[in-house]
């Protein structure tokens, strides 16, 4: 199996490297294609959330003298793609390969596979059993699939990680009461405040994680939401839902000094709220405390934030101890979910396996098939020469028999001689002709 993971997550790096290495969506194709490139790659899929950053490869396996490589001549050429994905990835994102090597982690064969299910099915996700994770892979695929970057050996290891995420949803209790980050953030806001309900909340962005902040702020009763997204369009749409009001990311500087709560969440590759803006709102606020919650990788706020007095930051890291709770409640229902996974791998490697048997299949049908147009041919000549029917008929039947028959009793005979038995065994097997004591 030629697949290969190369990878970094919440778990391996800082969200400080995490934002470095992430692709957004205006970059992607680009960057699908420059790996596509890449010496040996064939297929290629990248995944990048602001909890990870994964580029899942199908590569060939270039020629050697004999047919079956030694396991030290795959580790070396594992090693070598290894290094030349990591490569890659520091240049393209204009780093040293060094900051990458120490939180990197690459997976092969069906291991790729394994991780990709415990992926889509959020078991190794910040947040247990996540909901957005599938949909965001399954947006990755599509995105490599349109570009024609998928073939065979990834899709269907895509497919098949769709299918156990979809039995592990149905099947066990892991969705349950999902936790989302957004979830979780509107958890930190209360731990804070205690009445939620009368704060002026500003919400940057208009995805699907501000959508869920917003839903659980209404849920609580908050009414003063403010919506700033790059497009007005979508702010006012997504206002629209939870009676809050939409304004324009140009806008921001207008009304944060009224907000309490700030939660952002964009796919925005600079800043959008600095250091000297939130200074101008706390002394117009006469130092108000102002809590900024960022979930957005690459950051949506600069970091400098925490230092301005009266200010208080979090960005996605920061409210893993928020999430903890939700994980401990949902132990068993992962336990559940990996049985379900090594299942799922088995049941891949056995589709694996069946395809061995395709091109000795198709070989068998194409030398029987050769057989039975000589022979037929044989007897319409025969016909057209008058002989009989039944002679015919008969010599047809004997000539397709002998010579179906021929090559594997020779061989039979052969392993006999040189006390091969298993292969006699295997033959009686094939051919369903019963124990030996049978004849």
């Amino acid at each position: 199996m030629a697949l290969l993971l190369v990878g970094i997550n919440h778990m391996t790096a800082n969200i400080a490297l995490r934002e470095k290495v992430a692709f957004p969506p205006e970059i992607i194709g680009e960057a699908l294609f420059q790996v596509a490139e890449l010496e040996l790659v064939d297929e290629v899929v990248i995944v990048s959330t602001c909890n990870r950053t994964e580029l899942y490869l199908d590569y060939r396996v270039a020629d050697t003298e004999t047919t079956a490589a030694s396991e030290s001549s795959g580790d070396t050429l594992l090693a070598h793609e290894q290094q030349l994905i990591l490569n890659w990835l520091a240049d393209f994102h204009k780093l040293v390969p060094a900051e990458l090597a120490d939180c990197s982690y690459f997976f092969a064969g069906q291991d790729v596979v394994r991780h990709l299910m415990k992926v889509s099915c959020g078991l190794d996700s910040m947040v247990l059993g996540e909901p957005q994770i599938l949909g965001q892979i399954k947006s990755a695929f599509a995105v490599s699939s349109d570009l024609k970057l998928v073939g065979a050996n990834l899709g269907r290891a895509f497919q098949e990680a769709f299918s156990i995420a979809k039995e592990v949803r149905t099947d066990t209790a892991i969705g349950e009461n999902p936790v989302s980050v957004a979830y979780a953030a509107v958890a930190l806001t209360e731990s804070i405040f205690s009445d939620l309900a009368s704060l002026h909340i500003l919400l940057i962005g208009a995805g699907r994680t501000i959508e869920l902040v917003a839903r659980h702020l209404f849920d609580k009763g908050v009414q003063q939401i403010v919506v700033a997204n790059r497009t007005l369009d979508n702010a006012l749409e997504l206002a629209a839902k939870f009676e809050a009001h939409g304004v324009l990311l140009s806008e921001i500087p207008d009304w944060l000094f009224a907000a309490d709560i700030v939660v952002s969440s964009t796919n925005s590759q600079l800043p959008l709220l600095g250091k000297g803006a939130v200074e101008r709102a706390l002394r117009q606020r006469k130092h108000k405390p102002l809590l900024l919650i960022d979930l957005a990788v690459p950051r949506d706020i600069e970091a400098e934030v925490a230092e301005v007095a009266d200010a208080y930051l979090y960005s996605v890291d920061d409210i893993s101890d928020v999430i903890e709770d939700g994980q401990k409640s949902r132990a068993d229902a992962a336990a559940q979910a990996e049985s379900i996974i090594e299942r799922g791998v088995e049941g891949y490697l056995k589709q694996l396996r069946s395809l061995n048997a395709v091109a000795t299949l198709r070989a068998f049908r194409e030398k029987a098939n050769t057989i039975r147009e000589l022979e037929v041919q044989r007897a319409i000549n025969a016909l057209q020469k008058g002989e009989s029917a039944d002679k015919v008929l008969e010599s047809l039947a004997r000539g397709i028999t002998n010579k179906l028959t021929h090559s594997p009793s020779v061989q039979m005979k052969k392993a006999s001689a040189d006390g091969r038995d298993e292969l006699l065994r295997l033959t009686r097997e094939l051919y369903d002709l019963g124990e030996e004591d049978d004849f």
